[in-house]
């Protein structure tokens, strides 16, 4: 495997890769020079850490060094089980945490300035903040709010209810018409078929899916709903809540952008998509959605932090137009008053959907220098 070639990436970002991080080589983008206060930047799905290559040179010509992975399972990094059947365990949430450990010992950082999550990247991010807060001294999340841990002391039986499980599930299968959680489809053995080799074809497909999330799709005017239940969850659009007897592709299909809309994007122009396209392409989706389906995997040591807050300066960013802040009714909510106790602000950023950083760089990256400069 090689390095991205240098005509992918802006002026500034270097592609390598790092051995021996927690059983894996790990393929990073860095901006910034060594010596610099650091800062660790982690990427949801289905995205790589080509996702913050706007945002980066922009936080290094600000005297930080930036790095940003492609995390376990997905792009050039590779070590994982990628297999439907494999390891799920590798997936827990404090192993990915260790992944990140393990990336900043292996290029010599005992700390980073703060560590930015994006969708999946923001649970980890929270994590590795509540589990080191000695390591992570900071911390942004994105587009997906922390709901905290588990309560301490716990009832013995008590599990938070997410609205994601079987009775969720049971009760959309019972409108009309049938719905599903899109996690719930991530889980099922034909999500990464019906992606991977989608009818429309892998870049089709995923500029169907960034369009659909973004806020150039009109209709994404997200608000607060009102519990975890099939009624108030279903006014979600499609790539959220979807239609039984269709697939991501199918769904993303009906949303696709108009020939004009995809050469006026300058977020994601058609070079840019087709690094995804190529990456995605050869690696297919499976290795994202072992996340999805690794949710179980763990709970017992993350109980270790019950009754634990994330306590060193956090901030929380979203687009105006991101269901993403919504999407778990309540969790906005406990971030807010309870899971972290030094919030310094909730922005919602206009003119963003869900995919903030790459939207709307210039705005994201003013919020995070704003930040890390109010705590230097």
């Amino acid at each position: 495997m090689e390095p991205y070639p240098a005509h992918w990436l802006p002026e500034g970002i270097r592609s390598h890769f790092v051995e021996g991080v927690n059983g894996l080589t790990m393929h990073v983008l860095e901006a910034g020079e060594t010596g610099r206060p650091a800062i660790l930047l982690l990427h949801g799905f289905p995205e790589l850490a080509f996702s913050w290559r706007k945002v980066m040179p922009l936080l290094a010509r600000a005297g930080y060094r930036v790095v940003a992975p492609d995390q376990r399972g997905y792009g050039r990094t590779t070590g994982a089980d990628t297999t439907y059947d494999g390891d799920l365990h590798s997936y827990r949430r404090l192993n990915l945490v260790r992944d990140a450990m393990g990336l900043l010992a292996a290029l010599d950082l005992g700390s980073v300035a703060a560590v930015v999550g994006h969708n999946f990247g923001s649970p980890v991010a929270a994590w590795a903040a509540v589990a080191r807060p000695d390591i992570f001294r900071s911390v942004a999340l994105m587009s997906a709010p922390f709901g905290g841990t588990s309560s301490w002391p716990y009832p013995q039986q008590e599990r938070r209810d997410t609205g994601r499980g079987p009775g969720l599930d049971s009760a959309l299968a019972a409108l009309d018409p049938p719905r599903r959680h899109y996690q719930h489809y991530y889980q099922a053995r034909e999500a990464n078929e019906n992606m991977w080799h989608a009818p429309q074809g892998i870049h089709a497909f995923l500029r169907g899916y960034y369009h659909y999330k973004s806020a150039d799709w009109k209709d994404n005017r997200p608000y607060r709903l009102d519990g975890p239940n099939a009624e108030a969850m279903s006014a979600m659009p499609t790539y959220y809540i979807m239609e039984r007897d269709r697939g991501m592709a199918e769904t993303v299909a009906e949303a696709m952008p108009r020939a004009d809309e995809v050469a006026a994007n300058a977020w994601l122009t058609e070079a840019e998509l087709a690094v995804y396209a190529e990456e995605f392409g050869r690696t297919g989706f499976q290795g994202g959605l072992q996340w999805y389906r690794a949710g179980g995997q763990g709970i017992a040591e993350m109980e270790v932090y019950a009754g634990r807050h994330i306590e060193q300066p956090s901030l929380f960013i979203a687009g105006a137009s991101d269901w993403g802040a919504y999407q778990s009714p309540g969790a906005l909510e406990r971030m807010h008053d309870h899971a972290c106790t030094d919030l310094r602000g909730i922005h919602l950023v206009e003119g963003a959907g869900h995919w903030v950083q790459q939207e709307q760089p210039e705005a994201t990256a003013q919020l995070l220098l704003e930040f890390l400069g109010a705590i230097r």
